[in-house]
């Protein structure tokens, strides 16, 4: 690889470091041709960009980047694959449904909305975070809930009332 190749790499590299605010660094070292074949059509048809990288190129796309990657720099040993992906649960779900086949890939670490994640004991928080949609949902319903409320409140008394009303006025002739 010249110089000039290599240069190009790190750039491309950088650049997707930049634009994705989520990815993992994951250890596919023992996955065989198939199921290598098998993890990369699940990361295709989930919409994850996975690239099999060197260390030493992803290192120095890291210190070319604007963001503090300095604590994934530990994880940049033996064969490291990146996963990218929309949101932070993703990866991590598609690793977890794969392993009940295999012991592998297994997660050297995760970059999650500025966070860094280290380690593969992290995959079960990793695949229950929410996404940002997730959560923006879950605030809209919290918020629409004590609306809601007074809402039937209202309407469950406006016909208690005119029953009550009803009644009262039956009575009366």
């Amino acid at each position: 690889m010249t110089k000039e190749d290599r240069k190009k790499l790190i750039d491309s590299l950088s650049e997707l470091l930049a634009n994705n605010h989520n990815f993992y660094l994951t250890d596919v070292s023992t996955l065989n041709a198939e199921d290598t074949s098998r993890l990369r059509r699940m990361c295709f048809n989930r919409g994850i960009q996975m690239r099999v990288v060197k260390n030493t190129l992803l290192k120095k796309a890291m210190d070319n980047s604007e963001k503090d990657f300095d604590e994934l720099h530990d994880a940049l040993k033996g064969n490291t694959a990146l996963m990218f992906a929309e949101a932070g649960s993703t990866p991590a779900k598609l690793i977890k449904e794969f392993r009940k086949k295999s012991d592998y890939p297994k997660v050297k670490a995760a970059f999650i909305e500025e966070m860094a994640y280290l380690g593969d004991d992290q995959l079960e928080f990793l695949a229950s975070i929410k996404s940002k949609d997730e959560l923006i949902a879950d605030v809209v319903a919290l918020l629409q809930s004590p609306l809601k409320n007074v809402v039937s409140a209202l309407q469950s008394g406006g016909s208690k009332l005119s029953g009550i009303l009803e009644t009262l006025s039956e009575k009366s002739e």
